[in-house]
């Protein structure tokens, strides 16, 4: 079968919204054989972005259901697949490059993989974070957005933790990664957050942290762009994050999808850098001859450098209507979207 199979794998990701553009050096295939077996690949392409029950999967695809349900908890172990226990009933679906394998390799990833990924990183991020709708929506640190300002339910971090019923925390796979590759984040790793709408989902996890309600109100910064159904929050930072790193190395305007921008009131400012040397994470703040100022083509709306002004110079500024994309409502919505502009069919996968 040779690399026949892990080439249909590649094609069946790169026909998925999402994307997996092939290289010139072959490392995508490289790297599907270090996370992938070639059973494990041929199963996949027989899944769909929506769940299934083993039983489900056999039916429609004639595979024998004996051992079938077995293959794919261990295909969900290793990372290769989305799978969930709901209430004893096992359902699965595949996943993407990234929001999906990528992220779930956080308890395999060594140094051999992390190299991988990260030559694979730019080939995949040119064309990844280029393309709309884009990944993550910003989700500002929301006591910062004043009260006059209508923030909708897809902007308040407060609206996407209640509706939740299990939460758990886990290291950072893009912080993970580049301490293999010698270039270890000072800040805090565990900051990648889990969703879930149903009670009891991460009490089987063999890996990561499980959070009460009051816990998970502690970590804010990105979430997927899309109106509801939100499964998880990441609270990453400039030097590690591939969203952000998309902005910070390869000057990709609009990576991220936002509501807000800071401003600085110069007359208030005290020039101490604070905003700038400490806080901001996409360079968007620089210094003036009196005041430090924003760079609101770059700024995100985070609102982490409001949080920690001493002189409490920095507001948050809703933008525009005009300049506000509201998001697609939901997962399949904003797979349809990507889709159509990326001129792929995956109707197949649905």
């Amino acid at each position: 079968m040779g690399d026949e199979i892990y080439q249909n794998l590649a094609k069946v990701l790169d026909t998925l919204p999402n994307g997996f553009p092939a290289t010139a050096s072959g490392i995508e295939i490289k790297l599907l054989k270090k996370i992938f077996r070639p059973q494990d690949a041929e199963l996949f392409c027989n899944l769909r972005l929506n769940w299934e029950t083993a039983q489900q999967i056999a039916e429609r695809t004639g595979r024998p259901l004996e051992g079938l349900e077995d293959s794919l908890v261990e295909m969900w172990h290793r990372g290769q697949v989305f799978g969930a226990d709901i209430g004893g009933v096992k359902i699965f679906k595949m996943i993407p490059w990234v929001l999906g394998i990528y992220e779930f390799q956080l308890p395999h990833m060594d140094r051999e993989l992390a190299e991988m990924c990260e030559e694979y990183g730019k080939v995949f991020g040119e064309q990844f974070f280029k393309n709309k709708p884009q990944l993550m929506q910003v989700v500002p640190i929301e006591k910062e957005v004043q009260a006059t300002h209508e923030a909708l339910p897809y902007e308040k971090v407060s609206a996407i933790i209640e509706s939740g019923k299990s939460f758990m925390v886990q290291d950072c796979i893009c912080k993970k990664e580049q301490g293999l590759l010698d270039s270890p984040c000072s800040r805090p790793l565990e900051v990648c957050m889990a969703i879930a709408p149903i009670e009891g989902v991460f009490d089987k996890y063999d890996y990561g942290r499980k959070l009460s309600k009051d816990e998970a109100y502690a970590l804010i910064h990105l979430t997927w762009n899309v109106a509801s159904g939100h499964f998880f929050i990441c609270n990453c930072c400039g030097c590690c994050c591939g969203v952000l790193r998309s902005i910070n190395e390869w000057n990709i305007p609009h990576a991220v999808n936002s509501y807000y921008y800071a401003a600085i009131d110069p007359e208030a400012c005290a020039a101490c850098g604070t905003c700038a040397d400490e806080r901001c994470q996409v360079h968007a703040i620089e210094e003036g001859e009196d005041a430090y100022r924003i760079i609101q083509e770059k700024c995100i709306g985070c609102g982490l450098c409001v949080s920690t002004c001493p002189s409490e110079a920095i507001q948050m500024i809703r933008k525009p209507p005009e300049d506000i994309e509201a998001p697609p409502k939901d997962e399949m919505e904003w797979y349809e979207k990507r889709g159509n502009l990326r001129g792929v069919d995956f109707s197949r996968y649905k």
